[in-house]
């Protein structure tokens, strides 16, 4: 009787935040799927200044005014800025959950190199909608 070599099991370990977390190499579907969950997180926060953009913008032609004053003021840049973050965070959500839905109907998309492919898609079209956007919202075009 021979005695086989038990084939070696990989050791599972919990991952240790401060020595294992910086050095540790998150696929780009990984890095898409968590940039997703930050642009959902973000609308929910600002969505208070949604709504008081929503309500200025439409309720009269002076509250118009005082809602164009607040991106012309000393203050408009970081206003601009808000709104970016704002237009960034509702684009990558669109186009990682279309994503997402795509990969829940189409179970032939869901592998490591189309999850890579899609996610560098999304990743490129979300930056640059946002690029476009951006130099609209500061008087680039």
């Amino acid at each position: 009787m021979t005695e086989q070599k038990a084939k070696q099991r990989p050791e599972f370990r919990n991952i240790n935040f401060f020595s294992d977390l910086p050095t540790y190499r998150l696929p780009l579907a990984g890095i898409i799927s968590i940039l997703h969950r930050v642009s959902g997180l973000l609308m929910a926060i600002l969505l208070p200044f949604i709504i008081w953009m929503f309500d200025k913008s439409i309720s009269s032609e002076i509250s118009f005014d005082s809602f164009t004053s607040v991106f012309a003021g000393p203050f408009g840049w970081c206003a601009k800025l808000v709104c970016l973050a704002l237009i960034w965070a509702y684009l990558h959500h669109f186009c990682a959950g279309v994503r997402h839905l795509v990969m829940d109907v189409n179970h032939h998309a869901v592998n490591k190199q189309t999850g890579k492919s899609t996610a560098a898609t999304v990743l490129v079209i979300s930056v640059a909608l946002t690029v476009v956007l951006g130099a609209k919202l500061f008087g680039l075009y």
